[in-house]
């Protein structure tokens, strides 16, 4: 009796020590899944409250690391621009700021130049700021400055430019006047000087007199004083403009296709930008040649448009030289520009128009066998609002579409929303120049 009273007392404690084990073992199981893990650190938990939203309407590309270097949140501008790859920073310069900062908790800033993620094209211009976030993270924000850096060239060649161009006939008139005051007894001489001081006061007034006019097409909007513009009455005109510097040169002027032609913009604007590839192509034309005018209709999606075509017979332009041919004070040969008068904004202010009417200007040409300028611009019967597509706000990498891979022979400035244009658009050459950007 005793034996059994013992087994079952030893029995009753053994059930007794298993089931508080298994108690024991059942609350500590709990404990362990309640503990937060080392993955659940790299949830959205992690972030103080409101840092989400507000990395969510930031510009600039966020990326927040933990202290183990890897990414817990990263904008979409940051995938874009090749920030993140893997979950990972991929700018070694900026994670090496990061770990600095997260040691010392002081806040760093730089400036680096990033390839692009094809490879191809300038490389990208960033500004990166680095900042701890709490205790443990740090959260990096990059500003895209590429496009802020190639405003700001431009601005700066601009000025370059400009003083420059400036600089040659006031320098001029200086000397002249001097020359004048030491000829003061011998009046042949004052006569040929007097006339040099005119010449150069004459291109001192085209060139302030274009400056103004590139000004005007680049901030006004002509769309708001647009209305139809015949086509024979603007080519009449560039003719008429340059009717005597032709016939000086013997160069004949010839226009077709132009009647019952109708474009929609502003008169002024249309007919300073025809008149400028007309005396371009009278100027760099050589002696007793022909420059042929030519207008049709093309079919586009937006709309019909009107196709105005201006070639020549001259020994054409090098492909080089296509490539920039449209810039500002950009000369293919500056001797010829000097002595033509030339101020280098001629194909400027005509990119500049067509873009803002919704078309676009290109040029063809081969080297011996001419060029042709081409100026597409809206049908009056169909007006468009012009001003370009909407731009998305998000960074995204360029798609590195090549233009006109078709015809290594023909470049083109256009309006951003505008069709293509295809060496099919232009009609066969039939007088000379060597065009650059002069008036």
């Amino acid at each position: 009796m005793d034996l059994n009273t013992a087994v079952a007392a030893a029995a009753a404690i053994a059930g007794l020590c298993t089931g508080v084990i298994a108690m024991l073992a059942f609350r500590w199981s709990e404990r362990e899944q309640a503990r937060p893990t080392r993955s659940s650190l790299h949830t959205e938990a992690v972030l103080p409250p409101g840092v989400d939203t507000v990395l969510s309407v930031l510009r600039s590309s966020a990326v927040v690391l933990d202290e183990e270097d890897s990414v817990v949140k990263a904008s979409s501008a940051a995938y874009a621009l090749g920030l993140v790859r893997g979950g990972r920073l991929a700018v070694e310069p900026m994670l090496a700021m990061a770990r600095q900062t997260r040691r010392d908790g002081e806040i760093r800033q730089v400036e680096l130049d990033l390839p692009r993620r094809s490879g191809r094209g300038e490389a990208l211009a960033v500004s990166a700021r680095v900042a701890p976030l709490g205790s443990r993270l740090v959260l990096l924000l990059v500003e895209d400055l590429t496009e802020a850096r190639r405003i700001e060239a431009v601005r700066r060649d601009f000025v370059a430019n400009v003083s420059h161009e400036l600089k040659t006939p006031t320098g001029a008139l200086s000397l002249l006047s001097e020359a004048v005051m030491d000829a003061c007894d011998d009046p042949e001489a004052v006569h040929r000087f007097a006339g040099r001081m005119q010449i150069e006061a004459t291109r001192l007034t085209n060139l302030v007199q274009e400056l103004i006019d590139l000004s005007r097409v680049q901030n006004d909007d002509p769309l708001e004083d647009a209305e139809p513009v015949r086509v024979d009455e603007l080519v009449a005109e560039a003719i008429d403009r340059c009717r005597h510097a032709a016939s000086t040169k013997h160069i004949t002027m010839a226009a077709g296709g132009i009647d019952g032609l109708t474009v929609w913009g502003h008169r002024g604007q249309l007919a300073a930008a025809l008149g400028n590839l007309v005396e371009n192509a009278v100027n760099y034309s050589p002696a007793r040649t022909r420059v042929g005018i030519a207008a049709r209709q093309v079919p586009a999606p937006g709309g019909d448009l009107i196709e105005i075509a201006v070639t020549d017979q001259g020994i054409g332009i090098s492909e080089r030289d296509r490539d920039r041919v449209f810039e500002r004070f950009y000369r293919v040969d500056p001797a010829r520009s000097r002595a033509t008068g030339g101020t280098g904004l001629g194909l400027a202010i005509v990119k500049h128009v067509a873009a803002s009417h919704g078309g676009e200007v290109g040029v063809w040409s081969a080297e011996g066998q001419g060029s042709t300028f081409t100026l597409r611009l809206p049908e009056a019967a169909k007006p468009r609002t012009g001003g370009g597509r909407a731009i998305s706000g998000a960074l995204i990498e360029p798609s590195g579409v090549d233009e006109d891979a078709g015809d290594p022979g023909y470049e083109h400035a256009s309006h951003p929303g505008g069709p293509a244009m295809t060496r099919a658009s232009v009609v066969e050459p039939v007088a000379p120049h060597r065009p650059e950007t002069e008036r």
